[in-house]
């Protein structure tokens, strides 16, 4: 006999817990940030430069396989033990980061963080439908995207700061208060009714299911990078994921309690509402692995100023995110997202228009309404797909809807980074005999090229004009999505039905 707990919805202290949800939020979202200023600290420190990406990927692979895992046990077991233990697994793996002596450790540790982090991202969203109506909700989501936008903008400046002036191990030791915090909150004043049931754990379909998230993640990460897409390793690779992912679904079909029940893929809205996610995830990740470097390559502005570009992303999103809640109210959860992904669609498409000599204040003001389209789509998904389902499955809903748009993040990166790297190898092809030479063989050389000032001015201004046109083809794809993703929500109904428990809210 185990134990399902339903959360107190009219618990004291909502603001209290409001708190803990946003500083568990902010330990997986500085995360990241904070991290890539001190990469020349860390490398200098440990070595192992060529595992430094793994220092990213495994953190991301760790997190987004588990998502699911973690929504289904939210369901089992409740949101709080589920989210406490995910938090101390995060925090462990923080002081283990922390206490990193080469490369490879610090990349299991960072799996360790992971691990954890899955829990905070499935969890902490479940937590904000079970506490506030469907009416309160888009401003709760609002101010848990304002933590996602101050990580944005205070992460890099802090990481570089601590590793500069203290040691890059604090950038790692810093989550420990900020987490003990969020757990005394919810010790304090999460309160969850416990209810007797019977479970079936569903250890096999869990560890069928990690397997083949982590295998297809880590073979997008890596097609067309450490390997080409159709290679004999890439087909290989590809070829087992399927393979896997459909044994799992076919046990998972038998099981009592799969961890991601098939009706989720039936059900008309939870199914469009997932693709939309991925599409979603797949043209968030542009701006992440391509603005900085455009900025700085092409604009010629510093670090700091082109992290603040991107940042401004995060302006618009938590103010539309807010602002979502009277939209849904008034025309429908789905018109909402179909409004946020046209938005998107449109501002992915201006930058693509934008001239050369284009000034940064320009791509603030696109980024911050592509912000304010990622907050008009994200809210309304979320918020939509938790009132159609009762307390018992809203979990594990939250979870599959997080878990596609960092499966989306994963195909984002295979689809744009193939686009962005076509561009740019076809230019360097068909480059001018002249300075032909003075160009970099391979797209991966290209910023080096431009940062070290080795080419002549000819040549910089030939890379440069190459690295805009690749960015703007980036650029373009993203809209495509955007448009395919709006597409895949208008075949959604106009109107939700609301679950039992959500009607009076």
């Amino acid at each position: 006999m185990s134990y399902t707990t339903k959360t107190d919805e009219k618990a004291q202290g909502r603001g209290w817990i409001l708190a803990a949800l946003m500083f568990t939020t902010m330990l997986a979202a500085m995360d990241t940030t904070i991290v890539s200023t001190a990469i020349p600290h860390i490398v200098g420190d440990l070595g192992g430069f060529s595992l430094f990406s793994w220092v990213y990927s495994v953190y991301l692979l760790a997190q987004t396989v588990t998502i699911p895992l973690y929504g289904k046990l939210a369901d089992l077991f409740g949101r709080k033990p589920v989210l406490i233990v995910g938090t101390v697994i995060f925090l462990i793996g923080s002081a283990l980061s922390a206490a990193a002596w080469d490369m490879p450790s610090l990349v299991i540790f960072r799996g360790v963080q992971g691990l954890g982090a899955g829990s905070i991202m499935a969890t902490v969203n479940t937590l904000a439908g079970d506490l506030y109506s469907v009416r309160e909700r888009a401003y709760i989501q609002g101010w848990l995207s304002s933590v996602w936008g101050m990580a944005a903008i205070l992460g890099p400046s802090l990481g570089g700061a601590l590793a500069e002036y203290v040691s890059w191990r604090w950038i790692f030791l810093i989550n420990i208060p900020v987490g003990l915090i969020a757990i005394a909150l919810l010790m304090l004043f999460l309160k969850e009714k416990v209810v007797k049931r019977q479970h079936h754990l569903d250890f096999v379909g869990a560890g069928l299911m990690l397997a083949s998230g982590m295998l297809l993640i880590f073979t997008l990460m890596q097609s067309g990078q450490s390997w080409p897409w159709f290679s004999v390793i890439g087909i290989t690779m590809m070829a087992i994921s399927v393979l896997l992912i459909m044994v799992t679904i076919r046990f998972e079909k038998r099981s009592p309690e799969p961890v991601m029940p098939d009706w989720i893929w039936r059900n008309r809205i939870l199914a469009g509402s997932n693709l939309a996610m991925i599409g979603m995830g797949a043209i968030m990740i542009g701006p992440s692995m391509y603005l900085p470097v455009f900025s700085q390559s092409v604009l010629g502005v510093g670090a700091i100023a082109a992290g603040l570009i991107l940042g401004s992303m995060t302006i618009g999103w938590p103010v539309a995110s807010s602002f979502s809640g009277r939209a849904y109210l008034r025309i429908g959860f789905r018109n909402t997202a179909a409004i946020g992904a046209a938005v998107i669609g449109l501002a992915s498409l201006g930058f693509a228009l934008m001239p050369y000599e284009a000034s940064p204040w320009m791509l603030v003001a696109n980024h911050v309404i592509l912000g304010a389209g990622f907050g008009l789509l994200s809210t309304p998904t979320l918020v939509g797909i938790q009132s159609i389902v009762p307390w018992k499955q809203r979990g594990v809903v939250t979870g599959g809807n997080m878990f596609s748009r960092y499966l989306g993040q994963s195909i984002g990166a295979a689809i744009l980074g193939g686009v962005f790297n076509a561009s740019m190898r076809n230019d360097l092809i068909k480059a001018p005999k002249p300075i032909k030479n003075q160009l970099p063989q391979e797209v991966n050389d290209v910023i080096d090229v431009l940062q070290s000032g080795v080419a002549g001015n000819e040549s910089s201004d030939y890379l440069k004009h190459a690295f805009y046109i690749a960015t703007h083809h980036v650029y373009g794809t993203m809209a495509l999505l955007a448009f395919l993703t709006l597409v895949v929500l208008l075949f959604l109904p106009a109107r939700y039905p609301l679950a039992e428990d959500e009607k009076d809210s």
